[in-house]
């Protein structure tokens, strides 16, 4: 079995084509939208969603058998047809093309396989088994799914702004370091769950925000102290 090397890829912008127009390639699809990829379908049918996504133009869409050209500018191609020869054929012209594919029926041939992803904002959670079984990957995916609950996304999206405006307001790398450091110290998953996060929130984004020049490090470390106590 292959080793598979484990990233997170952006796709912004990205010409994505997918083979196929069924509840598979729908899901695909789906995901790929969902990424911000610039996509298109081909397929001599589309399921509903995917027949409305391409007369809306969010998707490109031929209605019509696979051709070799169909894949020529994709930066990532997926097969998933329900037909192996046409599957089979993506994957020879993708090879030749050295384009990151993944083929739906055939795991062994993709270059690159989808994990089940939990998703809470720029939280990414993604189990994979290799290829070995998407059920199962499946089904680790939904039983974590009720230890990371949507406060997560919250927490997330503090960290985030709270690194961006550090790194901003502090250009000192040793100075920056300690503050992560004392910042990853507090609960601030206990302070969404109880309703107390809110007004932290803000008492530490307004110190954040002034202007550099004002900025004093011992108040910022003393108010994230103080929370801990």
């Amino acid at each position: 079995m292959k080793a598979y090397y484990s990233m997170i890829v952006d796709l912004t912008g990205k010409r994505c084509v997918v083979i196929g127009g069924g509840i598979v390639a729908e899901r695909k699809i789906r995901a790929l939208l969902e990424a911000s990829a610039v996509v298109s379908v081909v397929s001599p049918t589309f399921t509903p969603p995917i027949a409305e996504w391409t007369e809306s133009g969010l998707v490109g869409g031929q209605q019509r058998g696979y051709r070799r050209e169909d894949i020529e500018e994709a930066f990532l191609v997926i097969a998933a047809t329900n037909l192996p020869d046409v599957n089979y054929q993506v994957y020879l012209d993708g090879v030749e093309q050295h384009k990151l594919l993944n083929i739906a029926d055939r795991p062994e041939l993709s270059n690159f396989i989808v994990p089940a992803a939990l998703r809470r904002g720029k939280l990414i959670i993604s189990v994979s088994t290799s290829g070995a079984s998407p059920s199962a990957a499946l089904a680790i995916r939904n039983e974590i799914e009720h230890q990371y609950g949507e406060d997560y996304e919250k927490f997330v999206d503090f960290l985030s702004d709270f690194r961006a405006e550090v790194k901003r307001v502090i250009l000192d790398r040793s100075q920056r370091e300690h503050i992560f450091k004392e910042a990853a110290k507090l609960d601030i998953l206990h302070m969404i769950r109880t309703g107390t996060f809110e007004p932290f929130r803000l008492r530490v984004m307004e110190q954040l925000c002034q202007d550099p020049s004002h900025f004093s490090l011992p108040d910022f470390l003393f108010l994230l102290t103080r929370v801990k106590l």
